[in-house]
């Protein structure tokens, strides 16, 4: 069903907040007219950051414009032509505010129907498929928004109590004046006849006794109605830190995982706008409830009345000042991370945003955010409040950017386009740790205040780490480390250490996910190949899951030190499996025709109770980034298993898998007994059309010389190996060798 529908049938405060979403910058009759033609569009292939993407954005824009004056154009009646004559005013109105700046209209949209789409998924999440989860978050947000409910009515109830305050203080103050003005008129009786005086002395003071008695009263209860004022503020202040912690200590952290496992595949970190929502209702209720307290302290100001109030309203504001303090540099967040294999001399960018910026005027003076490189040693001084002397570990270009304000969403962020690292600054390695083993991390930090000067805040926030290389070859050994570290870093830990083991089902979570995010696939790893990569990384040759459950691996199993027999590390091997079917093998792995993950012996075993010609495809055990073909056949006599020499990036980029695997006649069933063709066919590449101008186009072709034999049928495509030695123009063929036979 379409979002708008289903947005148009919300109740209660999520309808309001999605009418609040609409206004001069996106009208709600362009939404509701254009629904269709909106849902319709790909506002989310626009990359935001980029401004070589401004021309999608335009034509987006005009094509928005064109299908107003459409819908017009096309009104017919009376109440047509007021609204024909209402769209065409949205039409010019949408031209003249984001002609100049079309992405700013992207940007809006994609505000817009991100939220329409999370409010009515929060709406109907009980019929989901997500049901159990999206219910316990609907209970989760229920409760901070009953938290928020409730600490609007404390802050309403503070506020009429506040205005009742002031109320009888200012009578007690006119009441004042009146017992001064008595006591005047007393004084001025002695300079009156003592006839006079007598007529006129027990009357006033008759009436200054009333006044003293009302004020000494009324004293006590402004005491009173100040200590009452003081206690609500302190129930206010205690649920406000409850709240305050529930949004930044479990909220906010949770989403930071959630952006530290996206560096490893992970789903995307989402939920940063209803974050940003949460942490802006604090910062208005916390101001709200800071400017009361203010006030009451200017009216104990204005009358003195001796009692603890003092004391109280000093710690009420301190309580106020740390809670504003705590929400505003927890709030100074990385919402786009740098790379975290960083390469020096390379362009990379990064965003920053406060998620109360919008919300405490910081915009009306945008500060300034300096981005530096400091070491893990720096990093660990930092966040001891030692005195690192603003060192840093290199040199980035284009590191200042000032914050901007998205009048549309409502963020206040600074975008780091095009940042460089022109230069790094190593510490000495401990033992055998390699650069690549080295964590940095990028350090943003600005200052600003709010409230006219009245706070002035100087806040700092730390990328994930990030490890510096400076030539290509070192991506892999680096691609480990990030690795590591965003699956096993633990909340609050001293940067940034990682366990040294880990166990081997953690692992195989870790490395499950980063295989189907590289090589983008909803087909990870099964226990079958999990298994055989336990084997591997524990030399163990048990086929049982659960030998493996409690065994640990450690950071130099994993990439330090080699496979026995091997020159590289279980990573380094892993990786280059990830990399070939990333590049070469991704359709071939989505349809299940490669195995991969099986050893020559596994193969042999299979293979051997199939029908010759059957084969099967493996990650080559000896060579990174490589794959072979095992297939089973009689040659001469002797039935066995053949293993053909690994395949690698540079043999695919000069003729495909599919196509190799046709050119080969041998090769008949894909392991357990499917046809090649009815696998392999839609990947072939098409036949080469006729020579044009004389000329005859050569064609590359592999053949395997202990197999090549004759094709029966001429038509049907497949090269002839038995003519294969004649200097036919039209062949260039490979020739590959194959392994030893089992």
């Amino acid at each position: 069903m379409a979002v708008w529908i289903q947005a148009q049938q919300l109740q209660g405060d999520a309808l309001h907040q999605m009418q609040s979403l609409y206004g001069q910058h996106f009208p709600i009759e362009v939404r509701h007219y254009l629904s269709q033609w909106i849902e319709g569009q790909l506002w989310d292939a626009i990359d935001l950051e980029n401004p070589q993407e401004e021309f999608k954005a335009k034509r987006l824009l005009d094509s928005l414009i064109q299908e107003l004056q459409n819908k017009a154009e096309h009104q017919m009646g009376e109440d047509g032509f007021l609204l024909k004559i209402k769209l065409g005013h949205y039409a010019s109105q949408l031209k003249s505010t984001y002609d100049r700046c079309p992405l700013e209209l992207v940007r809006c949209i994609r505000h817009i129907l991100y939220t329409e789409q999370r409010l009515v998924r929060e709406a109907t999440n009980s019929s989901s498929p997500l049901g159990g989860m999206m219910d316990t978050m609907s209970q989760k947000y229920q409760q901070i928004n009953q938290a928020f409910e409730e600490l609007r009515l404390l802050t309403q109830d503070t506020e009429n109590e506040l205005r009742k305050l002031q109320h009888n203080q200012e009578y007690f103050i006119i009441q004042y004046q009146e017992s001064l003005r008595i006591q005047a008129q007393l004084s001025s009786l002695s300079t009156l006849p003592p006839a006079d005086r007598q007529l006129r002395e027990p009357t006033l003071l008759s009436k200054r006794a009333t006044v003293e008695a009302w004020l000494t009263r009324e004293a006590n209860t402004l005491q009173k109605y100040r200590l009452d004022l003081a206690e609500k503020h302190q129930k206010t202040l205690q649920l406000l830190r409850k709240q305050q912690t529930i949004i930044l200590d479990d909220e906010l952290i949770q989403w930071k995982r959630r952006q530290q496992l996206a560096g490893n595949g992970g789903p995307p970190e989402g939920g940063l706008d209803i974050l940003q929502s949460w942490c802006e209702k604090l910062a208005e209720t916390i101001w709200q409830n800071r400017q009361q307290i203010r006030r009451a302290e200017h009216l104990r100001q204005q009358l003195p009345i001796p009692g603890p109030i003092e004391e109280l309203l000093n710690e009420l504001n301190s309580t106020i000042t740390d809670i504003i303090s705590a929400l505003v540099t927890s709030t100074f967040i990385i919402e786009k991370q740098p790379p975290q294999v960083l390469k020096t001399q390379t362009k990379f960018a990064a965003t920053v945003r406060l998620l109360v910026g919008g919300k405490l005027n910081v915009h009306m003076n945008p500060p300034q955010v300096k981005a530096t490189i400091i070491s893990e040693q720096q990093a660990k001084a930092l966040l001891k409040n030692e005195n690192t002397r603003n060192e840093s570990s290199g040199e980035i270009l284009n590191n200042n950017c000032v914050m901007e304000y998205h009048q549309t969403t409502g963020t206040l962020s600074a975008h780091f386009r095009n940042m460089s690292l022109k230069r790094i600054k190593r510490s000495d390695r401990r033992g055998a740790e390699s650069v690549t083993e080295e964590k940095f991390t990028i350090l943003f930090e600005s200052q600003f205040s709010i409230g006219g000067n009245e706070l002035v805040f100087q806040v700092k926030t730390l990328s994930l780490p990030v490890v510096v290389i400076v030539h290509g070859s070192q991506d892999n050994n680096a691609t480990a480390t990030v690795l590591w570290d965003n699956a096993f870093a633990e909340p609050g830990r001293v940067p940034f250490l990682v366990p040294d083991k880990v166990l081997w089902p953690q692992l195989c979570d870790a490395i499950n996910m980063k295989y189907k995010a590289e090589v983008q696939s909803n087909r990870g790893l099964s226990e079958e190949n999990l298994v055989f990569l336990a084997q591997k990384a524990f030399s163990s040759s048990s086929n049982n899951p659960e030998d493996y459950r409690n065994m640990t691996m450690t950071w130099s199993q994993f990439n330090r030190e080699s496979l026995p027999g091997r020159s590289f590390t279980f990573w380094q091997w892993f990786d280059g499996v990830m990399e070939l079917t990333k590049k070469h093998l991704k359709p071939h792995w989505n349809d299940g025709a490669i195995l991969g993950f099986v050893n020559k012996q596994q193969a042999q075993d299979m293979l051997m109770s199939k029908p010759n010609g059957t084969f099967l495809l493996r990650f080559s055990d000896s060579e990174i980034g490589g794959i072979t073909i095992a297939w089973v056949a009689e040659n001469p006599n002797k039935r066995m298993v053949w293993n053909l020499m690994p395949y690698t990036t540079k043999d695919f980029s000069i003729r495909s898998l599919a196509d190799r695997i046709s050119d080969l006649n041998h090769l008949l069933f894909l392991y357990p007994d499917r046809p090649k063709d009815e696998v392999f066919s839609k990947y072939y590449t098409p036949p080469l059309s006729k020579a044009v101008d004389g000329y005859v186009k050569p064609q590359i072709k592999q053949v395997v010389p202990e197999f090549a034999t004759a094709n029966s049928d001429p038509a049907s495509g497949n090269p002839t190996y038995m003519d294969h030695a004649s200097p036919a123009p039209v062949n260039h063929a490979h020739t590959y060798s194959i392994y030893p036979p089992m």
